[in-house]
């Protein structure tokens, strides 16, 4: 019943955002080069047990979007305790607008919430993982430092859509894991 309800809510809060979007725009499709370049993950909210159970290890990441045609090609660094962990994976759009679909390192779809089209993005992630599907909402930003204005918004997304606080958190500043560094 949860996941029904969170699709649902995600799908009317991004079919609502979309249709502004677009009338911004003055066309029909999500302008993905607003969300072509370099990014920080500066939030998160999730349903997975192993990512609750080591949430407080857990630091900003960057990510890179590049838009190959329709497709988006997303690169990632990640701080680890152990070393920074970098991947990259390519996502398709599905029929759903605003929706991405890749296969790289499991199942996962990537849809976007809300955006401002230049400082911030929240996008709503889900992955299939030994047979369950996890649900997870992150904010992306241009700068590691975020208004709180931003931050307010993402975690009052995050309740609206189910997470509880102890689902929330904010990830500390770090410099040593970059998507142009070792």
């Amino acid at each position: 019943m949860r996941t029904v309800g969170l699709s649902l809510g995600l799908g009317l809060a991004l079919i609502c955002l979309l249709h502004v979007e677009a009338e911004d725009l003055g066309a029909g499709e999500l302008d993905t080069s607003k969300i072509a370049g370099k990014w920080y993950i500066t939030a998160m909210a999730s349903d997975s047990e192993s990512y609750l159970q080591r949430k407080d290890q857990l630091k900003m990441a960057m990510a890179g979007i590049e838009v190959l045609g329709k497709d988006l090609k997303v690169s990632f660094a990640i701080p680890t305790p152990e070393r920074c962990m970098k991947f990259e994976s390519i996502y398709k759009p599905t029929s759903i607008p605003g929706e991405y679909y890749s296969s790289d390192r499991g199942n996962k779809t990537a849809q976007l919430v809300d955006t401002d089209g230049r400082t911030y993005v929240i996008i709503f992630a889900t992955r299939e993982k030994e047979g369950k599907i996890l649900h997870m909402l992150r904010l992306y930003s241009r700068t590691r430092w975020v208004r709180p204005r931003i931050t307010d918004l993402f975690k009052t997304f995050a309740k609206m859509e189910g997470f509880s606080d102890e689902m929330i958190w904010i990830l500390p500043r770090q410099d040593e894991c970059r998507l142009d560094g070792p």
